[in-house]
């Protein structure tokens, strides 16, 4: 069935391909060669200014297309280059120039209460591949690389840009080295641009190259740039060395480490660079924002790792690549069974520490991007002591072992690519599993850019001890993405060995799913909307094997945004009866919910203004079995000052009469009937100095029970049905509380491109006990009675750019 469907989606694919390439005119932007650089301070006095070409005349982009952009908000923009950056002088005319937003902020944090401008640089002119550069009214700085569907401020390169006011307007300056860049190695570059100027006090966006936008994206619609040719760029070689020194103290014993290591950035070509990290340390990454966690599949955190988050568009292709598996927890650990008599392990490693890890990527002039990732891990014991002799042995619950990736991804047609990516995870001893990915993935769009194409086929193979099993997945969406009204379907499977969590994440296997959408957008102000969105979908669920339907859901969602950027939105939908598969946690076995109804609200009013709030709330309601969801957040936020801003968020979580796994025998399943509550309470504040320091914190307190003191429990039925039975939870109670607080406060100072310090001190505190009706203020008060763990650090990043000290050394 999934393979008819595939053919016929390809077949449409051919017809539509045949369609007219849609037109656009392309301006042209003259960049010319220069000998005396600019000073770059925001001010355009220098004589370089004085003589080159303006590029003006921008277009509306946002909130639509339609209307003229008034003479009194201008903008002209002007480029040069040499052979070691390009230069660009930007004039942003206003005749309310105090009106100008300039709420400060500290690096990437770009889309705050100020104007910004962005330089959106392609160097491929491939209508895929973009570098952005930014820098807002008060002065703060960001940089991210794009694509047609992501924008990724993780992303960061040294660069240098300023801005100044006066009673005309305000003004932007921007350096960026060709280390900031990579461009193909012939002598007459063929570049793109766009630049955006977004006006909040006057909610506008405008552009350079016009961008229509009912069709394709942004990316597909920069300008052209000549006169960049015969380039000579120096060396890219850079490094980033870093210290850093820890003190942390907790229930009476203190510790201190002292560490140092590198990043390094080389410039294999023009096109090619060389990221590696030499003896890492990741001892300032954010906290993970950890959960009670009572389903069958595993709490997954964001990646807070800059090396893992920076430059790694290539590597996701595919979403096969899950960046936490390189240094995570350890794929083995000590069971009973691994233990004699009176032996016990202690110890057990929460990660695996990182040796080292490099990536290496480009792009060729023919529009091939090559991806090569590999990280080595060090091996990982567990101490184990015998009670009675006091002797101790050590038992490898992780060896060395190798992560790789390697990507090729072929892009043509301006908005189309084909990538094939392979992962792989070697671990050293034959006791250990080993891990191999591969997967086709493709984007393929008809010139016009109406309809679309996106899928991948996975091939997934796993070598334990004694065992070697292959499985496989496949997804296909057929998507019109063109005009007010659009629709797609698609299709998802894999089969019941399908497995990628070695270096990637994937919760269930045995699927064979279906969707149906069709949505209705506007493009230009109406009424009184600026924008609003809404969505139709059905949702059909089954297994892979044997062929047997799970769930069918049908459902809506919406957003509108007014012309005062007052936003509001929902979603809700009608789900069939459930055979859930996965909550037995004992193959074969399923466990049937009943019908259920259920939606979410949410309203988000004027970020411009100084209090600001977002507030949702959302409830689900089963048919038969009595369960509930009630669930509400709020979250304020003030600003106190262009300096000072300070957010809030509460939510309230509340679900009586659930019921769901506490235990099996590897033949029965025993489910028990709880009610869980949550609450949630996070602070985040930022006093900036300027864009270059500031003071952050960032607080988190989650709380959670799950009380089974009703004392219902059931013994599950073959049929997926239960039947009440008495249990006895004295040996394993699985009543829970659930208490964890965070708290990181820093003072963040870039002293210099590419160098920063970070001062962090972070406060922990965790419980969790069978203690479930207690209620928060209780379970607070028992939180603090646990011993807090205070830790200190200092970590010091300093940029090098050799040919900075090639410079220093001939002066």
């Amino acid at each position: 069935m999934d393979i008819q469907l595939h053919s016929k989606a390809y077949a449409i694919l051919l017809l539509l391909i045949t369609l007219q390439s849609f037109a656009q005119e392309r301006k042209e932007i003259i960049a010319e060669r220069i000998n005396n650089p600019p000073k770059i301070d925001g001010v355009l006095d220098d004589d370089v200014w004085k003589t080159l070409p303006a590029h003006g005349n921008f277009q509306m982009w946002q909130p639509g297309n339609e209307g003229e952009i008034p003479k009194e908000i201008q903008s002209e923009v002007k480029m040069a280059y040499d052979n070691k950056a390009v230069y660009f002088g930007v004039y942003l005319y206003d005749d309310q120039p105090n009106a100008v937003l300039r709420q400060f902020s500290q690096r990437d944090d770009i889309f705050v209460q100020a104007d910004h401008f962005s330089i959106a640089i392609n160097t491929y002119n491939d209508g895929v591949n973009e570098t952005r550069f930014y820098i807002t009214s008060a002065g703060t700085i960001g940089d991210a690389r794009a694509d047609q569907f992501n924008e990724d401020f993780s992303y960061n390169v040294v660069f240098d840009a300023k801005v100044s006011f006066d009673d005309q307007g305000w003004y932007a300056e921007f350096k960026i080295p060709y280390n900031a860049l990579r461009f193909p190695e012939v002598d007459i570059q063929d570049w793109s641009i766009n630049f955006y100027r977004r006006s909040l006090s006057r909610n506008q966006t405008h552009t350079w190259n016009f961008i229509d936008n009912k069709i394709g994206q942004r990316t597909q619609y920069n300008g052209l740039v000549k006169g960049v040719e015969n380039v000579n760029p120096p060396v890219r070689l850079t490094f980033f060395p870093f210290v850093q020194g820890l003190v942390s103290h907790s229930d009476g014993d203190t510790e201190t480490d002292f560490s140092a290591g590198m990043d390094v950035k080389y410039g294999l070509s023009d096109s090619f660079t060389l990221d590696a990290t030499l003896i890492p340390d990741f001892g300032q990454a954010a906290f993970d924002e950890v959960r009670l966690n009572l389903g069958p599949f595993e709490q997954t955190f964001g990646e807070n790792r800059q090396f893992f988050t920076e430059g790694t568009e290539l590597f996701n292709k595919g979403n096969i690549f899950f960046s936490r598996r390189v240094g995570g927890k350890p794929s083995t650990s000590v069971s009973d069974d691994d233990l004699n008599t009176n032996e016990v392990a202690e110890d057990a490693p929460s990660k695996v520490n990182l040796l080292n890890a490099l990536k290496i990527s480009g792009r060729t002039k023919g529009n091939l991007g090559i991806g090569f990732f590999n990280a080595i891990t060090e091996k990982t014991e567990v101490r184990i002591t015998d009670t009675i002799t006091g002797a101790i042995r050590k038992e490898v619950v992780e060896p060395i072992s190798n992560y790789n990736i390697f990507v090729l991804d072929q892009q043509f047609n301006k908005n189309s690519s084909i990538s094939l990516i392979n992962t792989n995870v070697t671990r050293s001893g034959s006791k250990f599993r080993d891990a191999n990915v591969t997967g086709l993935v493709w984007n393929l769009a008809n010139k016009a850019n109406s309809y679309r194409l996106t899928g991948r086929s996975l091939v997934s193979h796993v070598n334990s001890p004694g065992d070697n099993v292959g499985g496989f997945a496949s997804e296909l969406d057929f998507d019109r993405i063109k005009g007010k009204i659009r629709y797609g379907f698609g299709h998802d499977l894999a089969n019941t060995t399908y497995n990628i969590n070695d270096l990637g994440v994937n919760f269930r296997n045995n699927f064979n799913n279906f969707r149906v959408s069709a949505s209705y957008q506007i493009f230009e102000p109406k009424g009184l909307f600026n924008t609003y969105r809404i969505n139709v979908f059905a949702r059909h669920r089954r297994l892979y094997d044997p062929s047997i339907q799970t769930q069918n859901s049908i459902g809506a969602d919406w957003f509108f945004v007014t012309r005062q950027r007052f936003g509001f939105g929902g979603r809700g939908s009608y789900n069939s009866k459930n055979k859930d598969y996965f909550e037995p946690r004992v193959d074969g076995r399923f466990v049937t919910f009943s019908r259920s109804i259920g939606g979410r609200m949410f309203v988000s009013s004027d970020y411009r203004k100084k209090f600001a709030y977002d507030i949702s709330a959302g409830t689900r309601q089963w048919f038969g079995d009595g369960q509930k969801i009630y669930r509400i957040e709020i979250s304020p936020r003030y600003r106190f000052s262009d300096k000072l801003l300070v957010i809030w968020r509460s939510e309230y979580y509340n679900r009586p009469n659930n019921f769901g796994y506490i235990d099996d025998d590897g033949t029965d399943v025993f489910l028990g009937q709880r009610d869980i509550v949550s609450l949630e309470n996070s602070l985040s504040a930022s006093y900036n100095f300027n864009p270059y320091k500031a003071v952050n914190l960032r607080f988190r307190n989650f709380w959670s029970t799950a009380d089974y003191s009703d004392n219902v429990f059931y013994i599950l039925n073959e049929d997926g049905s239960r039947t009440q039975i008495d249990y006895d939870i004295s040996e394993d109670n699985p009543n829970t509380n659930f208490n964890i607080w965070n708290l990181d406060l820093s003072f963040n100072w870039r002293f210099a491109p590419g160098s920063e310090a970070t001062l962090l001190y972070r406060n922990q505190i965790f419980n969790d006990d069978e203690l479930s009706t207690l209620n928060y203020t209780q379970s607070l008060d028992n939180l603090f009675n646990k011993p807090i763990k205070h830790t200190l650090s200092l970590r010091v990043v300093y940029f090098l750019d050799v040919n900075n000290l090639k410079r220093s050394s001939k002066g």
